[in-house]
């Protein structure tokens, strides 16, 4: 700065002079690094510039005191955005680390530049996928588009960044109305594993549990909502239900997100028939929901078994309109092949004949496939053998080239079915034929008991189908006293109802083998399968999954199974079953069946005149036919009534918490003294009023289902007894 026109005191170029010495060169800022624009002596004295002359003049008769306010036409304050004027030292004493780095000063190093701008580039990138992820989600809510919008996000990339995507879509439709919901939800089901992993799928709905807090303050519902969004996630099968235990111990207590998963898992998937509800939750607003499409793939599937009619079923394709949604149509179809046999080479030639012909594309069907493996462990509680049945399928679809194996998730071996080596199942087998010889010598159930736990300690399911079929076998070639005898033994181990399955469906394979040395293998077989039924070894439902192993209408399989049926249909079927080898059900063959009803008799009579509620139960136990408990449910309720004594409404309570006694045998008892009602009101005339008191109390013990009822009773008599 030039002071030789005297304008400025020598206190002012005193201090400039120290200011100058003392600054930091690099903290200038670069407005005043500029050079200095070129101007004349001349202008500067302008009298057309504040300081002219004439001003001049006027300022230098001023003191030194009375010169520091400057009464110039120009504001002396620092610029917008530059370092200030002349008489300001702003510029020269800034620090501010906003400065460019310059390449030609000495201290310059290039690693600082190309490490910032190297952090900024990962955020710049996430930036613009937010941008045009919000594009695409407005888009699609205005076009309701779905293919066109997984097109989209396929084009769009970044597959890392799907968990975003999954959070915005969900985050913009729960403020909006029930029709953009359900649009999101259908969405999110067709980016699944074809767009998106299903780990994106996962992390996106922990960021938006995470960011409950913050939804809430603009969406005042965003617990409820979030809650229904993750439910119907659940449903569709794109979360797994671990998602909220996993997710609970990541929040804190105090976070509103637990409320969310809270509110998921008991209002919503913990209801009666809460996917129905789920589904059909924002239905107002959309036509078709993913229920109604369900719906149609099954009826078409199950038209298809009976017509074969493809181009019919192509059609009922296409009509639905859901590209996106393919998958369940391969899913439906699998698990019908596998409960229903004889439809499997119906079923696997439509969808071969929909893979080559495009109406399945090869992703969806991969996707299918994968589903039910996921799945494969609940199906075997519905279905024997499923992973075999699912493995072979997926084997022949692969040998046949419309499945490609290497997309698919792996399908372990089951490891308690699959682990057994043959030498040791060939030992099993060799000590399982002397223990039950011995039992057919000695009767001694308990004896039977100790040994099989001590040869299959791991209780292995595969070895008790093994012991299942060698007991009937080797019974069928004795006497009825060991067929009895057999029958006992089998409702007195208490195998896992699949275990007894298998073992029947063993004997049915067998069976050609078996009527070379027994010609009436068909009717014992048949036998055999109705008194496990009646003695509650089997339920009803399970001689349909032995009936899905039936490959043919004429085999063994399935003659056995009619008979069986017709067995179970017949008048006073359960007395007849029960006596078919000449005992009463018991461990002691020979017992009749008023023998059997007169002990009932005297147990609750002893309890009733004061004994004791451990020992009744004991000696229900030894009598060794829970298919028959019933009888003491019967009995107890007249007595109770006649005598108006609850004491034996204690010991029916302490039965049936015990499992002593199970609900069936208790609706089969109340449903018995119904039917005898009109009989005991000769007797007690308040008989009615008394029974109706302990039907409503049994409900709200829940012994009994709601949906029982004495006044119409229509009580079929399954076991011939009155």
């Amino acid at each position: 700065m030039d002071f030789s026109e005297g304008y400025v005191s020598n206190e002012h170029r005193e201090l400039h002079r120290s200011a100058s010495e003392s600054a930091d060169p690099l903290s200038v800022s670069p407005l005043q690094l500029a050079p200095k624009s070129s101007r004349s002596p001349e202008s500067a004295r302008s009298p057309k510039s504040p300081r002219s002359p004439k001003v001049q003049g006027k300022c230098s008769s001023l003191s030194p005191r009375t010169h520091k306010q400057s009464h110039s036409q120009k504001d002396g304050r620092p610029k917008k955005g530059g370092s200030g004027g002349k008489g300001t030292w702003g510029g020269l004493l800034d620090t501010d680390d906003s400065s460019v780095l310059d390449p030609n000063d000495p201290n310059y190093d290039s690693s600082e530049e190309f490490d910032h701008s190297n952090e900024k580039k990962p955020n710049t990138e996430l930036e613009s996928y937010k941008k045009k992820a919000t594009i695409i989600v407005e888009e699609y809510f205005a076009t309701d588009d779905v293919v066109a919008t997984m097109n989209e996000v396929k084009e769009l990339g970044k597959p890392e960044y799907g968990y975003y995507f999954v959070k915005k879509l969900v985050s913009m439709s729960m403020d909006r109305h029930d029709k953009e919901k359900e649009m999101a939800a259908i969405l999110l089901s067709a980016l699944y594993a074809d767009v998106f992993d299903p780990a994106q799928v996962y992390k996106g709905f922990s960021k938006l549990v995470e960011s409950t807090d913050d939804l809430i303050v603009d969406i005042p519902d965003a617990v409820e909502v979030l809650a229904l969004f993750i439910a119907r996630a659940v449903v569709d099968d794109i979360l797994p239900p671990a998602f909220l235990k996993k997710q609970m111990a990541y929040l804190a207590k105090d976070s509103k997100g637990v409320d969310v998963l809270k509110k998921t898992e008991k209002s919503y998937l913990a209801a009666p028939l809460h996917a129905e509800i789920i589904e059909r939750c924002w239905r107002g607003s959309k036509n078709t929901t993913v229920d109604d499409v369900k719906a149609k793939i099954n009826n078409f599937l199950k038209e298809y078994v009976v017509s074969g009619d493809k181009k019919e079923a192509f059609r009922c394709i296409k009509d639905l309109k859901v590209p996106f949604f393919h998958h369940e149509i391969v899913k439906r179809a699998l698990i019908m092949a596998m409960e229903r046999r004889q439809a499997e080479s119906p079923l696997l030639d439509l969808l071969k004949e929909a893979a080559e012909e495009g109406f399945i594309n090869t992703s969806q069907m991969s996707k299918g496939f994968s589903r039910l493996i996921d799945t494969v462990d609940d199906l075997s509680l519905d279905i024997p053998n499923a992973r075999g049945i699912l493995q072979k399928l997926i084997s022949k679809a692969a040998s046949e080239g419309w499945l490609c194996v290497s997309s698919l998730k792996s399908l372990s071996v089951e490891p308690e079915r699959n682990t057994i080596e043959d030498s040791a199942a060939k030992s099993f087998k060799v000590k399982t034929q002397s223990i039950i010889q011995e039992y057919f010598l000695s009767g001694d159930i308990l004896e039977v008991n100790s040994c099989i736990e001590q040869e299959n300690s791991k209780n292995c399911a595969a070895l008790n189908a093994i012991f299942v079929k060698k007991l009937i076998t080797l019974a069928m070639d004795r006497k009825n006293r060991e067929k009895e005898m057999a029958s006992v033994l089998l409702s007195s181990l208490c195998f896992p109802a699949d275990d007894v399955v298998s073992g029947f469906v063993m004997l049915i394979e067998s069976a050609d083998d078996t009527a070379l040395d027994n010609p009436v293998v068909v009717e014992d077989l048949a036998m055999f399968l109705a008194r496990a039924v009646v003695d509650e070894v089997l339920a009803p439902q399970h001689l349909e999954e032995i009936g899905t192993q039936c490959l043919g209408p004429g085999s063994i399989g399935s003659r056995v199974l009619q008979m069986t049926k017709s067995l179970l249909k017949a008048r006073l079927a359960g007395e007849r079953i029960l006596r078919c080898w000449g005992g009463g059900g018991s461990s002691r063959p020979g017992w009749a069946f008023e023998d059997v009803k007169d002990m009932i008799g005297k147990l609750l009579e002893e309890y009733e005149s004061g004994g004791e509620i451990k020992e009744a139960c004991r000696c229900m136990k030894e009598l060794g036919m829970p298919f028959f408990h019933h009888e003491v449910v019967k009995k107890a309720l007249v007595t109770t009534i006649e005598k108006k004594n609850e004491r034996l409404w204690g010991l029916l309570k302490e039965c049936f918490e015990s499992g002593l006694i199970t609900l069936n045998q208790m609706a089969k008892g109340f449903g018995r003294v119904a039917e005898s009602l009109d009989d005991l009101a000769l007797d007690v005339p308040d008989a009615k009023n008394q029974f109706a008191y302990y039907v409503e109390r049994a409900k709200s013990n829940g012994w009994l289902d709601n949906s029982f009822s004495f006044t119409k009773q229509e009580h079929a008599t399954e076991n011939g007894t009155h």
